[in-house]
């Protein structure tokens, strides 16, 4: 009996053991995964500021290109509508198209959504039955 108690010890022992060991090494692999991700992240935020400052700096151009020949606010109005067509076109790349059926947003871009249409017509009303009266089955 003596020689269980001391195999039941040293089993929970091992047990507690492999699971500190386990807990250590996927708190390292996490910590090593989020480091990467962090890693990237920034690399993205930056790409992304330096993406925004040569965008400014291409709507710069493009006013100043169009200021030699025309009117300060002509030439900016130009180059904001410019801008507004090219952000409707990346915004429309963004997202799929869907196609128009039960349930999807009409063309007229109202928001409403159509409901399902039913698989058969209903049944004509009986005789002498209220339809809108309480239903009760006997």
């Amino acid at each position: 009996m003596d020689r269980s108690d001391h195999l039941e010890h040293l089993d929970k022992h091992l047990v507690e053991e492999l699971a500190q060991v386990a807990r250590e090494t996927v708190r390292d692999e996490l910590r090593e995964q989020s480091r990467k991700q962090r890693r990237t992240a920034v690399l993205y935020a930056a790409s992304g500021a330096v993406a925004l400052y040569a965008g400014g700096a291409l709507a710069l151009a493009l006013g100043l290109g169009l200021a030699v020949g025309l009117p300060g606010w002509a030439a900016a109005l130009i180059t904001a509508a410019v801008l507004g067509v090219l952000a409707q076109l990346l915004r429309g790349a963004a997202h799929p198209k869907h196609p128009h059926g039960p349930g999807t947003v009409p063309a007229g871009g109202l928001g409403t959504r159509y409901p399902p249409m039913p698989s058969e017509a209903p049944s004509p009303p009986r005789p002498g039955v209220d339809p809108e009266g309480p239903h009760h089955r006997a």
